[in-house]
C-alpha cells in the first residue's frame, strides 16, 4: 500500500487516526468492515474514530481490497458531517460515526480515485468506466458508462466535471463533460 490520504474538505464531527497496526490490547469498540473475516486476513487499514460527544471512540477495521500503488487508501471526510469514508486498497466504505454498525461498502471495487467536489456537496468516486457519487443522504447518483477501461478526470467546476475515457472501438480518449446534479452525460 502506499501512504494513506487524509483529506478532510468537507466540514465533519469527528477525528481520526490512521494506525500503523491493529492495536495489541483492542479497544471496548471495535467493528470490522465488512463483516467477512476472511477479507480482513489478507490486510487491513485501521482507524481510530473519535466522534463528537456523546459518542464514543471505536476502531475501524477496514478490510484491504488490493495491495496495488495506484489504487487509494486513506480517509476522506462526506457531505455528511457524521460519516468518515475510509479506502482500503480500493475498497470503499462510508461509515456512520454516531452509529458505526451502519455502514455501505461501495460497488466500486476498486476505487481508483476519490474527488471532493464541495460546490456540489458531493464526494465522487471513479472507477475504470464510470463515477459514483456520494451526496449528504446517500448515493447521490451513479454516472452511465464513460469509458471501456480508465478515466481520466480533467476539471471540476461548479454542476460539472469533464474528463476522458478510451472507446474500445474507435481506439481512442473520447472526452465527456458529467452534470454533477445528475450524474448525466451533457450533450454538446
Amino acid at each position: 500500500m502506499t501512504s494513506p490520504v487524509v483529506n478532510l474538505t468537507f466540514a465533519h464531527a469527528w477525528q481520526a487516526e490512521i494506525l500503523a497496526a491493529r492495536p495489541v490490547i483492542l479497544p471496548a469498540r471495535h467493528f470490522v468492515y465488512p463483516h467477512d473475516v476472511e477479507e480482513v486476513e489478507r490486510g487491513a487499514l485501521e482507524v481510530m474514530v473519535r466522534p463528537e460527544a456523546p459518542h464514543a471512540p471505536f476502531l475501524a477495521t477496514c478490510a484491504l481490497g488490493f495491495r496495488d500503488p495506484i489504487v487509494p487508501t486513506g480517509v476522506w471526510s462526506a457531505p455528511d458531517a457524521r460519516e468518515i469514508c475510509a479506502v482500503s486498497g480500493g475498497y470503499a466504505y462510508l461509515i456512520d460515526t454516531t452509529a458505526p454498525e451502519r455502514f455501505t461498502m461501495l460497488p466500486f471495487r476498486p476505487v481508483l480515485l476519490v474527488i471532493p467536489a464541495p460546490a456540489d456537496n458531493l464526494l465522487l468516486f471513479i472507477a475504470s468506466r464510470s463515477i459514483l457519487a456520494q451526496g449528504l443522504h446517500g448515493e447521490a447518483w451513479q454516472s452511465p458508462k464513460l469509458s471501456d477501461e480508465g478515466i481520466t478526470v480533467r476539471e471540476i467546476h461548479p454542476g460539472r466535471l469533464s474528463g476522458m475515457g478510451w472507446n474500445m472501438m474507435t481506439d481512442k480518449e473520447t472526452p465527456f463533460d458529467l452534470d454533477l446534479q445528475t450524474g448525466q452525460v451533457i450533450k454538446s
